[in-house]
C-alpha cells in the first residue's frame, strides 16, 4: 500500500522516557510533596539529560500537573479497576476499600498515598495545582458515592443511607491509615481499617450475607 505502518522509534522512546520520569516523580512526590520535585534532580537520578526532560515539560508546574494526572491513572488501574471486577452493589463498595488498603499495604508508593500528601501540601493554596488536586479528590469521593448509590438502588443498603456521608466516612478511614501505619502497629492499623468499614456496611446492609463476617 506504500504506507509505513512501523511505529516511530523516537515516539516510543519518548513515551517510555515520559513514563519512567513520571513514575519516579510520583514516588518522590508521595514523600517530599510536589514542591519537592526538581527537573534537575530527576534528570540526575534517572541519568537523563535535563534538556531531554524539557522536551516533555517546560516548567515545574507542567511537571507537577502531569504527576497528578499520572497518579490518577495509577490509582484507577491499581485501586479502582480491581474493585470493579467484584459484583455490583455493597460488595463492590467494600471491595474498593479493600483494594485501597492493599495499595497501601503493598507500598506501591514510598509515601503510600500521593493524594494525601498533595492535599496536605496544597489545601490552603490557590492556583492550578490546588485546583487539579481538588478535582481529583472530588472525582474520587464522587466515585465512592456512586457505588454506594448503586447499592442503595439495588436494595442492598437501607434507603435512608446518605451516599455522600458514607463516602466521607470511608474516605476518612482510608486517610487515617496513611499516617497511623507510620506510628502504630502496622498489622493492627490495616485490621482496624478493614473492620471499621466492614462493620459500618454490615450495620447498614439489608442482607448481611453479601458481606464477610470479618
Amino acid at each position: 500500500m506504500g504506507t509505513n505502518t512501523r511505529p516511530d522509534g523516537r515516539l516510543e522512546r519518548g513515551r517510555r522516557t515520559r513514563k519512567t520520569v513520571l513514575d519516579a516523580a510520583l514516588a518522590r512526590a508521595s514523600t517530599d510533596g510536589l514542591d519537592g520535585l526538581s527537573l534537575a534532580a530527576l534528570a540526575g537520578e534517572l541519568g537523563i539529560s535535563k534538556s531531554g526532560l524539557f522536551v516533555h515539560w517546560s516548567t515545574k508546574e507542567e511537571l507537577q500537573l502531569a504527576v497528578i494526572d499520572h497518579a490518577v491513572t495509577q490509582w484507577s488501574e491499581l485501586v479502582i479497576k480491581p474493585a470493579l471486577s467484584k459484583p455490583s452493589g455493597v460488595e463492590r463498595v467494600f471491595a474498593l476499600h479493600v483494594s485501597r488498603l492493599k495499595f497501601y499495604s503493598d507500598a506501591v508508593l514510598p509515601g503510600r498515598c500521593f493524594f494525601f500528601t498533595a492535599q496536605c501540601e496544597f489545601d490552603d493554596r490557590t492556583g492550578p495545582i490546588h485546583d487539579r488536586v481538588v478535582a481529583a479528590e472530588a472525582q474520587w469521593l464522587g466515585f465512592i458515592a456512586s457505588l454506594i448509590t448503586d447499592a442503595i438502588d439495588r436494595g442492598q443498603l437501607r434507603d435512608e443511607v446518605s451516599a455522600e456521608q458514607l463516602a466521607f466516612e470511608i474516605e476518612a478511614i482510608g486517610d487515617a491509615v496513611v499516617t497511623q501505619v507510620r506510628l502504630m502497629d502496622r498489622a493492627a492499623v490495616f485490621t482496624f481499617a478493614r473492620r471499621a468499614v466492614l462493620d459500618r456496611l454490615r450495620s447498614l446492609c439489608t442482607d448481611q450475607k453479601l458481606l464477610p463476617v470479618r
